[in-house]
């Protein structure tokens, strides 16, 4: 995704689609985001096709999804990591996308979730496509597009769960079949990230730019979550180093111990904004400087060296991963989920 892809959306018809297009070129260079080290940015139901032809649910005494009639229907154009363009069906692209975005034991509730994240994503990048890899709808470029994995680098990396986890992926596309996650009847950039530490973050904050459906709401997970709180320390020389680098307007003559200043957090523990040397810079300014895992951190120094306390992982905004999983487990299903994260959006047909 990255995990990692949009900015501006206006209040109206035609400001959603113009706004939605700016905010997929400004976000387009954002990295995809990674779940427990790897990267990261699917509802079994019946139903009746435009053209009254019935979706059949899974057919439980084969375990096979009989599904997806819609994504099947449709075209994907894939540029490979190598460099190759490949077409796909819908759903056998979207398989690869959720099985490299997410982890296959996350429960089925979320990983629907993740689906029509992905098949949002996918519409919005066909309808604007891209001059990076022009031939193409999309990429499996994690730090351009979404991450993608074939079906058999995913089943040798899962083992002996390989069967399970590829029947739940399988499920998870089918069950959203065509679904994708809609704002003022435009679909959305689904930007969605690991995990928060307590809240996710409005996007004006991190990017300067209101956007109504991914405003700050509360996100339940916390210390199941792998690697939740993490540090980094470096010494007062490695700090000027990248900060000069970057800013050389900063001022770090004196004692480093004042350095930084006093930060403006959210509620969730995000830093806002924060002084470094005579420079006002963002939390995910800082996080990007010094690699940390997110902007929701805390800095201290001890007269030697300056440790980063830091809570979660990913930009914060959309929706979080771990806490996606969290409402899942509490009985949420994916449609509670994506409405949860995208303020006043809606599940509807893509296609």
């Amino acid at each position: 995704m990255m995990q990692e892809k949009r900015e501006l959306l206006g209040r109206g018809g035609r400001q959603v689609v113009s706004a939605a297009l700016v905010l997929t070129a400004a976000l387009f260079f954002l990295p995809a985001l990674m779940v427990g080290g790897e990267p990261i940015y699917q509802r079994p139901e019946t139903g009746e096709l435009p053209g009254g032809e019935a979706v059949l649910p899974l057919d439980p005494a084969q375990g096979a999804v009989t599904a997806a009639r819609r994504d099947r229907g449709r075209a994907v154009r894939l540029q490979t990591k190598e460099g190759e363009i490949v077409e796909l069906t819908m759903d056998e692209y979207l398989w690869g996308v959720v099985a490299a975005e997410m982890p296959a034991s996350f429960q089925e509730e979320a990983l629907k979730a993740q689906a029509c994240a992905a098949r949002t994503y996918t519409a919005i990048r066909q309808a604007s496509g891209s001059d990076k890899h022009p031939g193409a709808d999309i990429c499996g470029d994690s730090t351009c597009c979404q991450a993608y994995i074939q079906r058999s680098a995913a089943e040798a990396r899962w083992g002996l769960s390989a069967g399970e986890y590829s029947q739940k992926i399988e499920a998870a596309v089918a069950g959203t079949d065509g679904l994708g996650i809609l704002y003022q009847g435009q679909p959305i950039q689904a930007l969605f990230f690991s995990s928060a530490s307590g809240r996710t973050t409005d996007a004006v904050e991190v990017w300067g730019n209101s956007v109504d459906y991914l405003k700050s709401v509360d996100s339940p997970e916390g210390e199941e979550v792998p690697n939740y709180r993490t540090q980094v320390v470096l010494g007062a020389e490695e700090v000027e180093a990248l900060v000069l680098a970057s800013y050389p307007g900063a001022d770090l003559s004196g004692d480093p111990g004042t350095w930084f200043g006093q930060a403006v957090c959210n509620e969730g523990g995000g830093v806002i904004s924060i002084p470094l040397g005579g420079v006002s810079l963002t939390g995910g300014q800082v996080r990007s400087l010094f690699s940390l895992r997110s902007a929701s951190f805390t800095v201290t120094w001890d007269g030697a060296q300056f440790t980063f306390d830091v809570t979660g992982y990913g930009h914060g905004v959309g929706m979080s991963q771990y806490g996606a999983n969290a409402m899942a487990k509490e009985g949420s299903t994916f449609r509670d989920i994506l409405t949860w994260y995208y303020t006043g959006a809606e599940v509807g047909e893509l296609w």
